[in-house]
């Protein structure tokens, strides 16, 4: 009866969760759009044009990756805001500064302006991030794993139709600012209704006044020690496979490698849904974390010694399957259900594991690359298999911690 009550009462924030989808959504577009458009920006920013006519797009490259230091230097902000002064603020933050950056960046007139675009794009990113977990777990509350988990879907469902978006653009002969524009719209809109719509209660971590305060210092245990750690190996998995497949795809002779991309999405999205499923059933998300990871090693161990293309498009779907297909949204909701009153922080904590993980395996990636030669991407395979190994050897570790006794709440 009273799991019939609790769900009842959640469902009058069930409008807010949706809003909440919907800025995911936009972070989907937000982070790949320009890429998208490389050779567009380079043009907007006069850089030099090579041989065969394309512009040098190295400097839009490194506008791009700025969008990972703007997560890092937002993350110690955002979390400690979000869990003291509240996840809708935290959420309308976020929104504002998308609407900033996807307004202001097609107009700007030098890298530099969209450098520190960029960045402000990437601090909408965390401020997003540190309100939509907490948000969904106290909103589905014994089903907020399976609902921060669905977190992904929106990003891939964004990443899934954007290729259509820009070639209905193209076809029309609209400008290449038109998504930009667009996204902004939606964000607006919608950061219009999250002002108004209601949010679940919070455990604030700020004093009372006239009251005498409890600290609550967060414990980090060697569970929530190693589940940091995780945030880092589980998304540097799928981070160095979708920046470098491409490359191995033309190694192995495939003859459109962007295929890679299409059935990666693909599989991301079923792995939702089949997760989603387990999870009802019982399956418990500690286990996933061990599960699909080894999945994820034996997937990258075959692509490496069998040089076909047909292993290309394989090990997309089964890499966006046991590796992107919410494995890092499932430790931070574990993550979030050890620290109760700090979730904010704590999804601050396992993000920045992820955008160190963003930032330096990359650098080693293309490293690797450039030593290698034409063998620089089977390397790069290896790599990702030492990484996805030491994954591996953490999450048998925190499931034989879960196992012997149950963490205690900090």
């Amino acid at each position: 009866m009273t799991t019939n009550t609790a769900t009842n009462s959640s469902r009058k924030y069930y409008p807010t969760a949706l809003a909440l989808y919907i800025t995911y959504f936009v972070l989907g577009i937000s982070a790949s759009i320009m890429g998208q458009y490389k050779q567009n920006f380079a043009d907007l920013w006069g850089a030099s044009q090579l041989r065969d006519g394309s512009y040098d797009v190295s400097g839009v490259v490194a506008v791009i990756a700025a969008i990972g230091l703007g997560r890092l230097l937002a993350f110690p902000v955002a979390g400690p805001l979000s869990d003291r002064l509240g996840r809708r603020l935290s959420a309308l933050i976020g929104c504002v500064l998308y609407a900033i950056f996807l307004i202001c960046v097609t107009f700007t007139s030098n890298m530099y302006l969209g450098y520190a675009l960029a960045i402000i794009s990437g601090m909408a990113n965390s401020f997003l991030d540190t309100s939509i977990t907490p948000s969904c777990m106290e909103i589905f509350k014994e089903k907020g794993t399976v609902a921060n988990m669905f977190t992904k879907l929106s990003v891939s469902i964004a990443q899934f139709v954007l290729p259509f978006l820009i070639g209905f653009v193209a076809v029309r002969g609209l400008p290449f600012n038109t998504l930009f524009l667009a996204t902004a719209a939606i964000i607006i809109i919608d950061g219009i209704f999250l002002a108004f719509l209601p949010f679940p209660p919070f455990e604030r971590t700020v004093k009372i006044k006239g009251e005498k305060q409890k600290k609550d210092k967060m414990k980090f245990t060697p569970s929530a020690i190693i589940l940091i750690c995780l945030g880092f190996t589980t998304s540097a998995t799928f981070m160095i496979w979708l920046n470098c497949n491409f490359e191995l795809g033309t190694l192995y002779g495939l003859a459109d490698p962007s295929k890679i991309q299409s059935v990666y999405s693909v599989g991301i999205i079923c792995a939702l849904f089949v997760n989603a499923a387990l999870m009802a059933k019982g399956l418990k998300p500690i286990r996933i974390l061990l599960i699909y990871p080894c999945a994820a090693f034996v997937t990258l161990g075959m692509t490496y010694f069998i040089q076909a293309p047909a292993m290309c498009l394989a090990a997309g779907f089964l890499l966006g399957f046991f590796a992107a297909g919410g494995v890092l949204q499932i430790v931070t909701a574990v993550a979030n259900e050890m620290f109760p009153k700090n979730r904010g922080v704590i999804t601050s904590i396992v993000m920045i594991a992820s955008s160190v993980a963003n930032y330096a395996v990359l650098n080693v990636a293309s490293l690797l690359t450039k030593i290698g030669g034409t063998e620089g991407p089977r390397m790069v395979v290896l790599f990702n298999m030492a990484v996805t190994l030491i994954g591996i050897l953490l999450a048998a570790v925190l499931t034989r911690r879960f196992d012997k006794d149950s963490e205690p709440q900090a």
